[in-house]
């Protein structure tokens, strides 16, 4: 067996950091439900891309961050996004050789529960519905799909991350 050691970890983390902090940029109240969900594509790249190094650990960790920052129920984001990460992996080695826009669909079912498991924990706590215009922010994560992958593909090979 050969030995690779693991480099770059500053990027992935760099990737989260700057999917975090597009997730709490200020936006008029209006374009609010259409923000991406920055984190989810981030944490969706990473766990196709390096499964061995970003899974449901990373994916629980970036959603406890993701309460903290958004001032959300602790816990609801890390729950959502641990179960995204599991999916991921699960499904990585076939989706990984999809076409761009058949991935993009595989995204958008992925987001879509991160949707659902948001939706239920709030429904549990008693929080009101939020309205069909919740399940815009997975349409457009999935829209722009070949552009987070091309983009953290080129970072990936451009700083041998492996």
């Amino acid at each position: 067996m050969i030995f690779i050691p693991h480099r770059g970890g500053k990027v992935i983390v760099f990737t989260f950091a700057l999917a975090m902090v597009l997730t709490i940029a200020p936006l008029p109240e209006s374009l609010h439900a259409y923000r991406p969900d920055w984190v989810g594509l981030v944490l969706i790249y990473w766990c196709f891309a390096l499964p061995e190094r970003v899974g449901v650990f990373s994916g629980w960790l970036a959603g406890l961050l993701l309460d903290v920052l958004t001032s959300g129920l602790l816990g609801q984001h890390a729950l959502a996004l641990c179960l995204v990460a599991y999916l991921t992996i699960k499904i990585h080695q076939q989706v990984r050789v999809f076409p761009l826009w058949q991935q993009a669909l595989a995204v958008l079912i992925l987001l879509a529960v991160h949707q659902l498991v948001l939706l239920w924990t709030n429904s549990v706590i008693g929080r009101p519905g939020p309205g069909l215009i919740f399940w815009i922010a997975p349409l457009i994560g999935a829209a722009i799909w070949p552009l987070i992958y091309s983009l953290l593909r080129a970072l990936r090979h451009g700083f041998s991350v492996r």
